[in-house]
């Protein structure tokens, strides 16, 4: 089986290779995003592309893929929001993703964002190798005692809040399907608007959909508490930027951490050291001493990379020879 693996990085191929030594398939590495300005260039006999979230898979591009007879869309990652599945449905391109990889990666990264921003360690660090050991401007507060709010208690959702009970926090949580083993851990369940305003710490783990896009927005922020932390290493499009930025401004939010950009794949994965930047936004962001930034490693852990080397090309394999993969939530379409 040939596949088209797009948005390949040395790390992509070094997990992959290794695991596809147990299927020999014909992977060709690609370091480009898909997208219309590729796709054409797709080799015929291509069975599947293998994608990861700033590919993008319209419906010009799905149509594409079915005259060149590509029969499957594997995305390497739990978020399928860059691909049209309505056009996969039509042109019966089946779909399968990575739900779950390490969700203990992302959540650990969450709270290591948290850390670093109450604690100003990134700060710390850089004075420290300058020789100054002043604390002047590092002054933190504790995480013990606090109250943090959890949107999404997914996989991810439920390893941060496990972690944050461990700190001695009193979690809150919102989702439309309510776990019973959180809550008999003694996680409460608010409705969104009550979460927002009862939170010191409000940390984003769910997937984005059309009825969540800018779920934190102008009016949700005035909403939360004033001085509120809040992380995101979700998706980007959870947060309306402007209305964030604006929020920073007034002290409304005291503290930003997000692994995740709106507009991130223009900058994401790429070394644009040597560049000049032309997005005012994450420019602005990146201006204030209250903001973390980092671009999308949250998941980036050798365990999550092997369990998605693993289960990418193990699903590949089962819809190959016509059998589901072991987790149905694999398949999308």
């Amino acid at each position: 089986m040939k596949i088209a693996f797009f948005s390949a990085k040395p790390y992509d191929k070094d997990f992959f290779n290794r695991q596809n030594k147990t299927f020999n398939y014909d992977i060709q590495y690609w370091e480009t995003h898909l997208g219309p300005h590729i796709v054409n260039a797709i080799d015929e006999g291509t069975e599947v592309v293998c994608v990861f979230v700033n590919d993008k898979l319209t419906a010009e591009v799905i149509t594409v893929l079915a005259i060149k007879k590509v029969k499957v869309i594997a995305l390497r990652c739990a978020g399928f929001n860059n691909v049209d599945l309505d056009a996969a449905r039509k042109q019966g391109i089946k779909i399968c993703r990575v739900p779950a990889y390490s969700p203990e990666a992302v959540a650990e990264h969450a709270v290591a964002m948290l850390l670093t921003l109450n604690r100003k360690t990134h700060k710390a660090y850089n004075r420290v190798r300058e020789q100054n050991f002043s604390l002047n401007g590092l002054l933190g507060y504790n995480l013990h005692g606090k109250t943090v709010g959890v949107i999404g208690t997914g996989k991810i959702g439920k390893a941060f809040c496990r972690i944050m009970t461990g700190f001695g926090c009193k979690v809150l949580a919102y989702d439309p399907y309510e776990d019973r083993e959180l809550q008999a851990s003694g996680i409460h369940y608010l409705p969104f608007q009550e979460l927002l305003g009862c939170s010191d710490i409000i940390s984003l783990h769910c997937p984005l959909t059309v009825e969540n896009h800018y779920l934190i927005n102008e009016n949700t922020l005035k909403k939360i508490k004033k001085g509120v932390t809040i992380i995101n290493t979700s998706r980007g499009g959870l947060i309306h930027t402007d209305d964030v930025i604006s929020a920073l401004k007034t002290g409304q939010v005291g503290y930003l951490g997000i692994d995740v950009y709106e507009q991130e794949e223009k900058l994401f994965f790429k070394d644009l050291s040597g560049s000049i930047i032309d997005d005012d936004k994450i420019q602005r962001l990146m201006s204030f001493p209250n903001v973390l930034v980092t671009g999308h490693q949250a998941f980036f852990t050798e365990d999550a990379m092997e369990q998605i080397a693993s289960i990418t090309l193990n699903s590949i394999h089962a819809l190959e020879n016509g059998i589901s993969p072991s987790d149905p939530a694999v398949i999308l379409v």
